[in-house]
């Protein structure tokens, strides 16, 4: 069925896309995602290079009388984010996307459909083997590692590449240019914890948030969408206070940049009012449907009984991590007041896992400000050294301050105008772009980010617009021959 995809227009590109969605790729596991490309770049006859880190760098030579023209490179990241709904069976490591067609757009079946940025990364493979396009130079550079690290854009080395235009096919909304984007930093708590015996008489039950919509933690962050950390523990402060339960695990989240769709938390109760917990979950679930009507459409919370675990987590420490839970920043902090409905400072309480002694908490912190994005760190190492966690930060990456004046917008403005009538959006996004790292490795680049329109990415209802495909495609070929 998900072959159906290669009869699209333009099918070279609907082409390319499903090849990868036959090849694992989530991130850190790209290797081979990677060994395809270079295998089809050295397959087409152009030259290709795979550098230490395994970014991917493929030259096409001009077109016949177009070599006097501005190199540009096209670049698109491989890896995917590996989301899937908890009913679903799937091995990221090694199964296929399951792709389906619904409605004018493709989507896959349970999980992430990986069209962030693997619509991309099949637009420049198309490029790559049309021998029919006009184009100056043309370098083609595929990076890893975007979606958990950056690690690609990071790692590039000054003087590899030849060109001076970037065009970065990564955005989500046809019609719209990006020069500008948010940075960023991985906030780590760590809460260590001795494991207690279990109350006498007592009984346990498997708590489950599930349902929520999730997706992208910089995208989707002022969408209103819940968070599955932040509904469970609001919970567990209400049972700890009033059913006198004790925490025995939680699992909540799984990737720092994809908002919670589920948390799972297992909890003891005494045997005596353990009655008490169903009708008080029934009042919580309502509560939030209620809270987020409008929003979320299918919040389930649930319990059921399991077997009484072997130990709980010390009281001094659950109290402490379900106070700081509860208080810790979660959503947007601050809107730009420059630019209409863009986000400037927001955090996404992404993770909180226990295991081992020790209780880890995941939080992703955007700023298009640096200043503004020191503070929200502050205030989070503030609070959790407060309840005795360590605190750390790392995997910090640059902004993309915009360029009103850049000559590359200009151009792609007037090339959509005169194909389409209309001037398109110039916007900034509250996301991390590679551009902001690239840029500060290659200062020379003129630099802009377009895509067709993508909903929900990083979560499994991610789907693509077909006929916006189609339109972001002609709007590359045509700016491709303009430059």
């Amino acid at each position: 069925m998900g072959q159906e995809i290669t009869q699209l227009e333009p099918k070279g590109l609907w082409e390319s896309f499903y090849a990868l969605t036959q090849i694992p790729r989530p991130s850190k596991h790209e290797e081979k995602a990677i060994a395809y490309l270079e295998q089809f770049g050295k397959d087409l006859g152009l030259e290709t290079y795979r550098d230490e880190v395994n970014n991917l760098i493929i030259r096409k030579p001009a077109s016949p009388g177009m070599e006097h023209k501005t190199g540009v490179i096209l670049q698109s990241h491989i890896d995917m984010v590996p989301q899937k709904n908890s009913d679903k069976v799937h091995a990221f490591e090694k199964d296929p996307i399951e792709t389906l067609i619904e409605n004018g757009w493709v989507t896959a079946n349970g999980t992430t459909l990986g069209a962030d940025n693997g619509i991309g990364v099949a637009a420049i493979m198309a490029v790559l083997k049309d021998t029919t396009l006009k184009h100056g130079p043309i370098e083609a550079l595929i990076t890893i590692d975007e979606e958990a690290g950056m690690t690609g854009a990071n790692e590039l080395q000054p003087g590899i590449l030849n060109g001076d235009i970037l065009l970065n096919l990564d955005s989500e909304d046809e019609g719209e240019l990006y020069v500008g984007c948010a940075g960023g930093t991985n906030a780590n708590m760590v809460f260590k914890y001795r494991m207690k015996q279990v109350p006498e008489d007592s009984v346990a039950f498997k708590l489950a948030v599930t349902g929520l919509r999730g997706g992208h933690s910089g995208l989707d962050i002022n969408k209103g969408f819940a968070n599955a950390n932040k509904l469970m523990f609001r919970f567990l402060k209400f049972a700890v206070a009033n059913l006198d339960a004790r925490l025995a695990s939680i699992d909540g989240g799984n990737l720092r940049n994809a908002i919670p769709r589920e948390a799972f938390a297992t909890i003891t109760l005494p045997k005596d009012i353990s009655g008490e917990l169903f009708d008080t979950i029934e009042e919580f679930e309502e509560i939030f449907q209620d809270e987020y009507a409008g929003v979320e459409q299918n919040i389930s919370f649930s319990a059921k009984e399991v077997e009484v675990p072997d130990y709980v987590i010390e009281e001094v420490v659950q109290d402490d991590l379900i106070n700081a839970i509860q208080a810790c920043p979660n959503g947007v902090i601050r809107m730009n007041m420059q630019m209409d409905n863009l986000v400037e400072t927001s955090t996404n309480l992404a993770i909180v896992k226990s295991g081992n002694g020790e209780i880890e908490v995941r939080c992703l912190i955007r700023s298009a400000v640096d200043t503004a994005r020191e503070d929200v760190e502050s205030s989070i190492e503030s609070l959790f050294r407060i309840a005795g966690a360590e605190v750390s930060f790392g995997g910090q990456y640059p902004g993309w301050k915009p360029n009103l004046d850049s000559t590359i917008l200009q151009t792609m403005k007037e090339v959509y105008q005169k194909k389409w009538g209309k001037i398109p959006e110039v916007k900034a996004i509250h996301a991390g772009l590679e551009c902001g790292i690239l840029g500060s490795t290659y200062p020379n680049w003129d630099m802009i980010s377009f895509g067709p329109t993508i909903r929900f990415p990083h979560s499994p209802d991610e789907k693509v617009e077909i006929e916006s495909v189609a339109k972001f495609w002609e709007y590359l070929v045509e700016t491709l021959g303009a430059v």
